[in-house]
């Protein structure tokens, strides 16, 4: 099982929306040397939305290539079409990708048979292990933990990220499926109490501005050592926050540009951070002593 601090990794773009593969081998290895425990390319925070499927298929296998079978790359190949989101995943699956996460449909609004369908036909249809993705602040449908319990009966589905930031799912989701189904965190300001009360990790975007943090977080958050995980915690605080002034990856890509990582590009329809938010998330940025 993949454990610990997973980066929602972004997307180094140019001014002009042209990924940056230079940019982004420097950050893969920025994570490994900050001992990020995995990396997941082309989900959400890597610009999924605006990446056609060629740039898609071509940052993940980059990104496998880059990593060279250091730590597990996690491919990001959710779609609200079951035909996209299969072909995506047969990509992840020929570039080398160690699994997939696939987010729940979007927009469409499934109902929760539909939901099951959907990533049953995807498993089934690909051979490689699978991690659902319920985020309904972005997709504005909530896949309940007894559809993830149907699901995880499927042998290559083998985890969910959850990222309602209601940790109660994580002890109905452990007594549905067990312990050996994994259960990570989608949202950073609720990661440590997620991995306390029994997940095994968080797929992060605070981890993208301070991966050794988080990396330690997660190590002690697992091994119950609550005071060490608050202590790290509390200098994170402003990141979990801040980090989503605006929509993600808007501040992450700011912040990554402030540290001199990426340069400042992003795609339409998302622009860079707004001025009236900068200082906030450098003073959050401060706080956590990555600047």
């Amino acid at each position: 099982m993949i454990q610990g601090s997973l980066v929602a990794l972004v997307t180094p773009m140019q001014a002009d929306g042209t990924v940056d593969r230079a940019s982004l081998a420097e950050l893969v290895e920025f994570h490994i040397e900050s001992g990020t425990d995995g990396i997941v390319a082309v989900g959400t925070t890597g610009e999924s939305a605006t990446l056609n499927e060629k740039e898609h298929c071509q940052v993940v296998g980059e990104v496998v290539k880059m990593v060279a079978g250091r730590i597990p790359v996690i491919a990001g190949t959710g779609s609200n079409s079951t035909h996209e989101a299969i072909e995506l995943t047969r990509c992840a699956k020929q570039a080398g990708a160690d699994a997939c996460l696939l987010v729940t449909p979007y927009y469409n609004k499934p109902p929760q048979e539909g939901l099951y369908q959907h990533h049953k036909a995807i498993a089934e249809a690909v051979d490689i292990p699978q991690i659902l993705y319920n985020v309904p602040g972005r997709t504005a449908v909530d896949m309940l933990p007894e559809t993830v319990e149907r699901l995880a009966k499927i042998p290559n589905i083998i985890g969910v990220k959850e990222a309602t930031g209601d940790i109660s799912r994580v002890s109905d989701i452990l007594q549905r499926c067990g312990n050996d189904f994994a259960l990570y965190s989608g949202d950073d300001a609720t990661a440590m109490e997620f991995m306390l009360a029994g997940g095994h990790g968080v797929i992060s975007v605070t981890a993208n501005i301070a991966p050794k943090l988080m990396h330690e977080l997660c190590q002690a958050a697992l091994a119950g050592d609550k005071k060490t995980a608050s202590e790290i915690d509390e200098r994170l605080t402003g990141l979990h926050t801040k980090l989503f002034v605006e929509a993600n990856p808007i501040p992450a890509k700011w912040a990554l540009f402030e540290m001199g990582k990426i340069p400042a590009g992003i795609r339409l329809p998302l622009v860079m951070l707004a001025e009236q938010h900068q200082a906030s998330v450098r003073q959050a940025m401060q706080q956590a002593g990555v600047i």
